[in-house]
C-alpha cells in the first residue's frame, strides 16, 4: 500500500487504478487516481509539495511553500452520509426542536465568518450539516458523541460562529453540535480563575469578572458574541495582548476539559503544557466541554485616537508607548490611511488623510498620554474616559479582525493577512512591501507582547486580485522576513498554528482516533480502524512553541 492510501474497504467504488485516489475537501468531487506533480502546478495544487508524499504521511511541520488556498488539496475520505435510520436513532436523543434539519437554518449554523477570505468564500460556501444538534446539558453531549461514533457520523463543533477561517464549516456534511446553551459562568475563585462552560460569552465573562474586580487578559475584537471555547479552540491573542501576549502564554489558559469521541466518551482534564494538545486545534482533536481561565486585576480603562500626518509618525510614537511600561495599556493599534476612512461611525472624530493610533490606558493616565501625543505632533482627535458600563463608540470594536470587517463594508474587493513583523527591522519590511505593492497593501499593526518582547503584530488590509497575487504576497513577506499565518485555508498544518512538536496530532491519535470530528481540517492525521489509541502524551511532547508572535483574530 502506498503511502497515504486507505485499504479498498475505506474507499469510494471507483479502486481500478492502483494510485491513490482522493475526494476534494472542498467540493465533494472525486478526483481520481493522483498524478505526480508537476514543478509547474502552483504550491496550493500540489499533493504537499512537489515530489513530496502524498497526504497522510505524518510530518513534524508543514512544508511553508504549500500556503495558499485550496481546500481541493488531496484527501482521504471515508465517513457516512446519514440515513433514515440515523434520523429516527438521533430523534430519540433530542425532542425534535433540538434536531434542525430544515435548508434554512442548516445554512445559517454551517456558517461563521469565512466570507472575510475571498478563497474560503469560493471553497466553502456549498459546504453544510445534515444535521444540527442542540444540546443543553452535558449528559445530551455525552450520548450525542457516542451516537456519531457508533454511526460513523462526522461531527463538527460550533460555538458562537464568529470564527474567520471555516472552522465550524462541515466539510465532510455531517452533523454539527451547537453548543451555544451550554453557556454557565460557573466560578470566580478568589485568585481569580473563571471556571465555565464552553459557550459562555466572552461578553458576560468580563461583565461578571469585573463585577468580582477581575477582567479578561485578552479577548478578541468579536468579544460580546464569542465563545470562550472558540476562542481557545480558534483564537490566538487580541485586546489585553500588549499586556499578558497571546492566548496560549502565561498560564492565561488554566485548564481545559475535553471529552473523547469514542465508543465510550472520556473526559480528559488538561493543565499546564498539556493544554497545547487542544488550544488552537479548531475541535479536531477533543470537544471543549469546560474552561478554566486565569483573569487579570480590574482597571479602568481610558480611549484615546490620535491622528498623525503620515504612518511613519504615527507607527513611532505607538510603538514607543507600546514599549514604555510605565503605561498600563491594554490596547495599542496603529492605522494606515485609508482605513480609518471606513470606520464610519467614528468619521466625526478622525480627520480626513491621516494616519491614526487607538489606545487603551489606565484611565489615570489618560492624560499624560494625551500629552505626549500634542508632543510627538500628533493630534489626539478622541479622548475618552472610563464609564461604566461601557458607552458611546468603543476604539476597540474597529481593532483586530473588526478593522477587516470594517474595510470589507466600504469594498468587497479587500481581505486581509496575519502578520508578524520583526521588532527591530519592521521600517524596512514596511518599506519593501509599499515599494511592490503600494496601496493593495495597507498596514494596520497591533502590538503584542511574545515571549516578553514587544513585536508589531500585523492585519493588514491586502486587496485581492487572484489566488495567484495573493500567494505571491505571502511569498513575498516571507522572502523579507515577515512571517504570515495563512487565513486563506481551511486546515491546520497550513494555517501557520502547527507545533513542531505535533502534539496536536498526536492527542487526535489519543482522543478520536476514528477521525471523526471536523473532518478535513488536520491532513497530516489518518483515521485508525479501531479505537486503539495512540502513545499517551507526556510534558515533553507539549512545550510552548517557541518563535515570534504572528498574529491572527
Amino acid at each position: 500500500m502506498q503511502p497515504g492510501t486507505a485499504p479498498r474497504s475505506m474507499c469510494r467504488p471507483d479502486n481500478s487504478s492502483s494510485a491513490p485516489t482522493w475526494i476534494a475537501a472542498s467540493t465533494g468531487r472525486w478526483l481520481g487516481p493522483v498524478a505526480s506533480p508537476s514543478s509547474k502546478t502552483p504550491a496550493w495544487l500540489r499533493p504537499w509539495r512537489s515530489g513530496g508524499s502524498h497526504a497522510g504521511t505524518r510530518r513534524s511541520r508543514w512544508p511553508p511553500e504549500a500556503d495558499l488556498c485550496s481546500t481541493d488539496l488531496p484527501l482521504l475520505s471515508s465517513y457516512s452520509r446519514m440515513t433514515t435510520a440515523d434520523f429516527t436513532a438521533l430523534a430519540e436523543l433530542l425532542p425534535a426542536e433540538r434536531v434542525i434539519t430544515a435548508a434554512e437554518r442548516l445554512e445559517s449554523l454551517s456558517r461563521d465568518f469565512y466570507w472575510y477570505s475571498p478563497v474560503l468564500k469560493r471553497d466553502l460556501s456549498d459546504k453544510l450539516a445534515e444535521v444540527v444538534v442542540q444540546p443543553t446539558t452535558r449528559d445530551e453531549v455525552v450520548s450525542l458523541v457516542r451516537w456519531a461514533h457508533q454511526r460513523r457520523i462526522p461531527l463538527t463543533l460550533r460555538g458562537a460562529g464568529t470564527g474567520n477561517y471555516g472552522q465550524c464549516i462541515p466539510t465532510h456534511g455531517g452533523m454539527v453540535m451547537d453548543l451555544a446553551a451550554l453557556d454557565t459562568i460557573h466560578s470566580i475563585s478568589s485568585d481569580g480563575i473563571v471556571t465555565c462552560d464552553p459557550a459562555a460569552r466572552l461578553g458576560a465573562i468580563e461583565r461578571v469578572a469585573r463585577q468580582s474586580g477581575w477582567e479578561l487578559r485578552c479577548y478578541p475584537s468579536t468579544y460580546v458574541k464569542a465563545s470562550v471555547a472558540g476562542f481557545c479552540a480558534g483564537g490566538s491573542g487580541g485586546i489585553g495582548s500588549i499586556e499578558w501576549g497571546a492566548l496560549r502564554e502565561n498560564g492565561t489558559v488554566h485548564s481545559l476539559t475535553v471529552l473523547t469521541l469514542e465508543a465510550e466518551p472520556r473526559e480528559v482534564r488538561l493543565s499546564g503544557p498539556d493544554i497545547f494538545q487542544v488550544l488552537h486545534a479548531w475541535g479536531t482533536n477533543g470537544i471543549i466541554i469546560e474552561v478554566e481561565l486565569r483573569l487579570a486585576p480590574k482597571t479602568n480603562w481610558g480611549q484615546l485616537a490620535v491622528a498623525f500626518d503620515d504612518f511613519s509618525g504615527a507607527f513611532d510614537f505607538t510603538e514607543a508607548i507600546a514599549r514604555n511600561d510605565s503605561f498600563r495599556k491594554r490596547l495599542t493599534t496603529v492605522f494606515e490611511w485609508p482605513i480609518p476612512g471606513s470606520f464610519v461611525p467614528l468619521l466625526k472624530w478622525l480627520p480626513s488623510g491621516k494616519a491614526v493610533a487607538f489606545f487603551e490606558v489606565a484611565d489615570d493616565q489618560l492624560q499624560r498620554l494625551t500629552d505626549a501625543a500634542r508632543a510627538a505632533g500628533g493630534d489626539p482627535c478622541f479622548v475618552a474616559p472610563f464609564s461604566e458600563p461601557r458607552r458611546g463608540a468603543q476604539l476597540s470594536d474597529y481593532t483586530w479582525n473588526h478593522t477587516t470587517l470594517w474595510a470589507l463594508k466600504q469594498d468587497p474587493s479587500l481581505t486581509y493577512l496575519q502578520c508578524g513583523f520583526s521588532a527591530t527591522e519592521a521600517r524596512s519590511q514596511f518599506r519593501a512591501l509599499k515599494a511592490r505593492y503600494g496601496s493593495d497593501f495597507l498596514l494596520h499593526i497591533e502590538f503584542v507582547r511574545s515571549g516578553g518582547i514587544i513585536t508589531p503584530g500585523a492585519i493588514p488590509v491586502v486587496r485581492y486580485t487572484d489566488d495567484q497575487r495573493l500567494q505571491g504576497m505571502i511569498e513575498f513577506c516571507a522572502s523579507i522576513g515577515v512571517s504570515v499565518a495563512n487565513p486563506h485555508v481551511n486546515f491546520l498544518e497550513a494555517s501557520g498554528r502547527w507545533r513542531p512538536d505535533d502534539a496536536k496530532r498526536k492527542a487526535k491519535e489519543m482522543y478520536d482516533p476514528r477521525g471523526l470530528l471536523n473532518p478535513g481540517k488536520m491532513r497530516d492525521f489518518t483515521p485508525q480502524a479501531s479505537d486503539n489509541p495512540g502513545t499517551p502524551l507526556t510534558q515533553k511532547d507539549c512545550l510552548p512553541a517557541a518563535g515570534p508572535q504572528t498574529v491572527s483574530a
